[in-house]
């Protein structure tokens, strides 16, 4: 990503409203670039519109909707080449200090001091929201990928148990099976099939292993027996998957096991969004467990916003309320609550949050103590995107490949982590 030198000198057209805050200034507008346009996302954005409102501030949605943020981030890229980005933009994992490198983020340690933001966010998050150790940019919410959603009711016809290995996972699904049930509900697309793959490899090869192979893409470890022996357990998974699974968007998998049609998903936590839209009970219709083998670590996706430089005085002021706005703990709750995620910040009272979240929680304090929070490749969280694509091909190929052996699937990964 290569942007115009000159998209360093933004600014975001000053409000002309004669809009007064209590103290008689003119009050600013924050212009905020976002990819939530339905359902509960779009709830939770209009609940920030709201907060920065109730500040008196004014706010100008920039809504693009399609493409998981593709269509924004073309659209942001030629607000920016041409000088007139927004005040903030939904931009995630290492495509920040892909921005940041540009010059043309805004340094956020004055608000990030004074609310406190490195004693409430764990280490692992707060990196990834700095560039040269200053905040650039905000979190908003923590998704967990390495989920398994189950059917319990398909558990107790198939005579089956919940696995915690992949093991029982595989004793699982071949019960399933024979009970005419279809063991694993799987969309065929490349970030589903890599969801699934980097759950198994944190299953199979641990933290270290995962952070070795997956995010400083070490190539003796790609080319390891580890990653063989991951390689074998994914390509297993898929002889548990149905025909129609090619093309099969996720929430239709997920519709699979609400139904009792499949006993099982893997797949991140917004899953669940699909089960109590459906009138459906954890705990009761159904069961949400850390993926085979991964109970102790937790694949993160955390949604941000990207904090834009601007000249205006009002709008900069703006600017930081949207940043302290975005940290602070009644919006972390009520944003949440709408997405389907967890608070980022730490230390949230989760009283109205449902068990699985509750559990994804715990989970998450406990893992950012121990450093077991590691970054998810499959939704943009680790390695630049070039790289992320590259591995995600390969992955994908080898799914759907009878023929490609683990060891040439191996080659070709140790070759697609060098694109850049």
């Amino acid at each position: 990503m290569k942007i115009a030198r000159q998209a360093g000198a933004l600014r975001l057209v000053a409000l002309v409203s004669a809009l007064v805050v209590a103290a008689g200034a003119q009050a600013g507008e924050v212009e905020v670039l976002h990819w939530w346009t339905s359902g509960g996302e779009a709830k939770a954005a209009s609940a920030l519109k709201a907060t920065m409102q109730g500040k008196g501030h004014g706010w100008k949605d920039f809504a693009v909707a399609g493409g998981g943020g593709d269509a924004a981030m073309t659209v942001l890229k030629s607000r920016v080449v041409s000088g007139n980005a927004p005040a903030a933009a939904q931009i995630k994992g290492p495509s920040l200090q892909e921005w940041a490198a540009e010059g043309v983020l805004a340094n956020m340690d004055a608000v990030a001091k004074a609310e406190k933001w490195d004693e409430v966010l764990p280490k692992a998050v707060s990196d990834v929201m700095k560039y040269k150790g200053n905040y650039i940019a905000v979190p908003v919410n923590v998704h967990r990928v390495n989920w398994l959603w189950a059917n319990p009711a398909a558990f107790q016809k198939a005579g089956a148990k919940m696995p915690t290995t992949w093991d029982e996972f595989f004793t699982a699904a071949e019960a399933l099976k024979k009970a005419g049930i279809i063991p694993v509900a799987h969309g065929g697309q490349n970030w589903q099939d890599f969801t699934t793959f980097e759950s198994v490899a944190l299953g199979v090869g641990g933290v270290d292993f995962y952070k070795k192979a997956l995010v400083q893409l070490d190539p003796a470890t790609l080319s390891g027996a580890t990653m063989e022996k991951v390689l074998a357990t994914f390509k297993r998974v898929k002889s548990y998957t149905d025909k129609n699974a090619p093309g099969r968007d996720w929430n239709l998998a997920t519709a699979m096991v609400i139904k009792g049609e499949a006993g099982m998903q893997l797949m991140g936590d917004w899953a669940k969004g699909e089960f109590i839209a459906a009138g459906k009970a954890p705990g009761k219709d159904f069961v949400c467990v850390a993926a085979p083998g991964t109970a102790a670590a937790f694949t993160f996706n955390i949604d941000s916003f990207a904090l834009f430089k601007i000249k205006n005085a009002d709008n900069q002021k703006a600017q930081s309320d949207l940043a302290a706005a975005i940290m602070a703990p009644a919006f972390q709750e009520v944003f949440n609550l709408n997405k389907g995620s967890i608070p980022v910040r730490l230390g949230v009272d989760l009283a109205k949050f449902d068990d699985c979240a509750k559990l994804s929680s715990k989970d998450f304090v406990a893992d950012a103590k121990s450093g077991s929070l590691v970054p998810s490749i499959a939704h943009g969280m680790a390695v630049p995107s070039a790289t992320e694509g590259a591995i995600k091909d390969v992955v994908s190929q080898f799914w759907n490949a009878d023929k490609m052996t683990a060891k040439e699937a191996q080659t070709r990964l140790v070759a697609a982590a060098k694109t850049r």
